[in-house]
């Protein structure tokens, strides 16, 4: 049976696996048996790259393309680089072109052909094996189509020509041209092949083991890989021999383009296979790699250092000089400008909300205007999921976000290592939620989130560490100036002015009217000065927007026009808890503590609430349907006011409300590893039941 028959049945037989067939493994054994390696290493990428450029520009034309001076470069630093390895070379890559031009022109069998090749390498490892039987075909291909492409404006080459009877050839290009695509066709289908098996030569032993099962699996293969590359370098060569002086009818046989199309075909299952393999190996040295690093950063972390170099180098990909963008310029730079300064690791994934932005954006702008003096730097740390391809519109979003923040960010989220990345969750237990990890000059852990300390205190936390918070929270009180801060300066006037204030929230339009209408004809029969203002849910969905726009058309009350304002009241409350939570304060222990959780846990019930406070500390607060009932009875309790005063009135008032029954619910953003398995309830002081609430807000 011929080569083309023979591999027209290969092809037939489709699904029948390459490494796995009855004649390949008789062949292997007599290709194996040529097999006795001396030990010799040979560096094969060099001459692979010489053999490259000549393949390239060996192309089935006659069109001559001048020499450029990139081209004259490029030949000198071929000759200074490879000079020394093509010198000890030379005689075997000629050898082997004498070889295989003998053995095809005497019309020898192409596995003889390909066998007696491997006889002249013997003492050569695989991948070399495979690189100089593809330097002898090139040097021979070179030769013919360099002849062919000069023929017609050089005498050498235009007698040399006619010697070999080239001109004849070229006439008929167009007839050729099947059988030079399946040529080019199989020269990728060679150079891919030996791409891979060099590329399993230079697997880094420290990291994958050639014993490992993996590895050994490849390795079984790679023979059988060299085998048949080497047999298309013979038929390929047998293609350029054939042709010369054999006239028209061998130019217009087709037998030769199928049998090289089948070739090829076989040469790319193996490269898919071999692929797959090297991609698995990849992977394992990667996970290594991930390892190492991982427990490299565990050690720099545990390690005392005189300035934070190593450390953001190691969080901040260490291999590209210029991985920062400056987020006033919006150059590149480099990582030392952090050098000894306090560094704020803002971490996140691509997902920040606008609120969330633009808070933290107008803090540290308060930096950079004269208000405080900058002893910080805040540098973004996008976390993603590499599970996940990258696609040119998370590439947008990426760029859209990192071109809001006016503070370092990195130039692309690919150079944050999967070390790193792992780090960050098991260490720093990052979970979705951005955080603020705090870094003091010597790159030491002061703060594991102060993203909290932020939305709290501001700039006023400097220089964020925990000892920071600790002492503002000696210094705290819970106050109305304290819980509002400076999200509306009109209440902070109120305050000093002596008004009573109220702040109210939840999405029942029907109690929010029956409330402040209630409350006002109160106020009005109190005789007191009294603002009230609609702080909303922390979820300011559709329903809360629907009841802002009732309290503004029909003039119930004051309220935030910005949803930012409405955002930042409540996460201010949510990090009031986390920030005691980190520094393991109680409900039972802490009185802070206390009104937080209350806060919290009207937000998480279906129902209104509200507050009222006259001065810093006076200060009350109930669930909407008791305090509406309560205010309903005013007739029974307003002789107290003029006694008591209006909020001590309503607190004794109040208590024939108070029941055993309750229900309250408390609902945060999770933050992985730091809610406690046993939280009190801050009404009863008993342990709460635990549950998992999968919510959705859009309305």
């Amino acid at each position: 049976m011929s080569l083309a028959s023979a591999a027209k049945m290969q092809m037939i037989k489709g699904e029948r696996h390459l490494f796995s067939s009855s004649d390949d493994s008789a062949v292997m054994k007599q290709i194996l048996s040529t097999h006795a390696p001396d030990g010799r290493d040979i560096d094969v990428r060099p001459l692979l790259h010489v053999v490259e450029d000549v393949l390239s520009r060996a192309t089935p034309t006659v069109v001559v393309t001048p020499l450029t001076q990139h081209d004259l470069v490029d030949d000198k630093l071929h000759h200074v680089e490879n000079i020394g390895m093509l010198e000890a070379l030379a005689y075997t890559v000629h050898r082997i072109s004498c070889e295989i031009a003998y053995k095809c022109s005497s019309g020898g069998d192409a596995h003889a052909t390909t066998l007696a090749v491997f006889n002249l390498l013997t003492n050569y490892p695989w991948d070399a094996k495979v690189v100089l039987a593809l330097a002898a075909f090139a040097v021979s291909y070179g030769e013919f189509w360099l002849t062919a492409q000069l023929h017609t404006v050089n005498p050498l080459a235009k007698s040399i020509a006619l010697l070999k009877q080239l001109p004849d050839i070229l006439e008929h290009t167009n007839v050729l041209k099947p059988r030079f695509d399946a040529v080019n066709m199989l020269i990728k289908a060679m150079l891919d092949v030996t791409k891979c098996i060099i590329e399993f030569k230079e697997l880094p032993t420290e990291y994958i083991s050639p014993e490992s099962p993996d590895m050994s699996m490849a390795m079984n293969h790679i023979p059988t890989a060299v085998y048949w590359t080497v047999r298309s370098v013979v038929a390929c060569a047998s293609q350029v021999i054939g042709l010369i002086g054999l006239g028209h009818e061998y130019i217009s046989s087709t037998t030769e383009a199928w049998e090289l199309s089948s070739l090829a075909h076989k040469l790319n299952n193996i490269h898919g296979h071999l692929t797959k393999q090297l991609d698995i190996c990849y992977r394992q040295i990667a996970d290594k790699k991930n390892i190492e690093s991982y427990q490299t950063l565990v050690r720099l972390f545990e390690t005392v250092h005189i300035d934070n170099m190593k450390i953001l180098r190691a969080l901040i990909y260490s291999k590209d000089d210029l991985p920062l963008v400056d987020g006033t310029t919006k150059k590149r730079i480099s990582v030392d400008v952090l050098r000894r300064k306090i560094v704020m690791l803002f971490i996140s994934d691509m997902d920040i909300s606008h609120e969330e932005m633009f808070v933290l954006v107008q803090i540290y702008n308060d930096t950079h205007q004269g208000k405080v003096e900058r002893h910080y730097e805040i540098v973004w740390l996008p976390i993603i999921d590499r599970h996940h391809p990258w696609t040119s519109t998370k590439d947008e979003t990426f760029n859209r976000m990192a071109s809001n923040m006016p503070w370092y960010s990195l130039h692309h989220p690919s150079l944050v290592d999967p070390s790193v990345i792992k780090y960050v969750r098991d260490i720093w237990h990052f979970d979705k939620k951005p955080m603020l990890v705090v870094l003091d000059p010597q790159g030491k852990v002061v703060c594991p989130n102060a993203l909290h300390m932020m939305w709290i205190w501001g700039s006023l936390a400097f220089p964020f560490t925990s000892n920071r918070e600790e002492a503002l929270w000696r210094e705290e009180t819970w106050r109305i100036e304290f819980l509002v801060d400076e999200i509306d300066p009109a209440i902070l006037t109120w305050v000093k002015e002596g008004r009573y204030v109220c702040l109210y929230g939840g999405e029942d339009v029907e109690w929010i009217r029956k409330f402040t209408t209630t409350l006002r004809r109160v106020a009005q029969e109190a005789r007191i000065h009294l603002e009230m203002i609609y702080v909303g849910k922390s979820n300011p969905k559709e329903r809360v927007k629907r009841a802002i726009n009732v309290v503004a058309n029909e003039k119930l009350s004051g309220y935030w026009q910005d949803p930012a304002m409405v955002w930042f009241f409540w996460v201010r409350l949510e990090s009031m808890w986390h920030s005691k939570m980190q520094h393991e304060k109680s409900v039972e222990e802490d009185v802070i503590m206390q009104e937080v959780m209350s806060m919290l846990s009207f937000d998480g019930s279906d129902e209104g609430w509200a507050l009222i406070s006259k001065g810093s500390v006076d200060i009350i607060k109930s669930h909407g349907r008791k305090l509406l009932d309560c205010l309903t009875k005013f007739d029974t309790w307003k002789d107290d006011v003029d006694v008591e005063g209006f909020i001590p009135a309503l607190q004794t008032a109040l208590k024939p409300y108070d029941t055993h029954e309750h229900c309250t619910r408390l609902i945060l953003p999770s933050e992985t590893g730091r809610i406690r398995e046993k939280v009190v309830c801050a009404d009863c002081k008993r342990p709460m039941d635990k549950f998992i609430l999968y919510r959705c807000c859009n309305d």
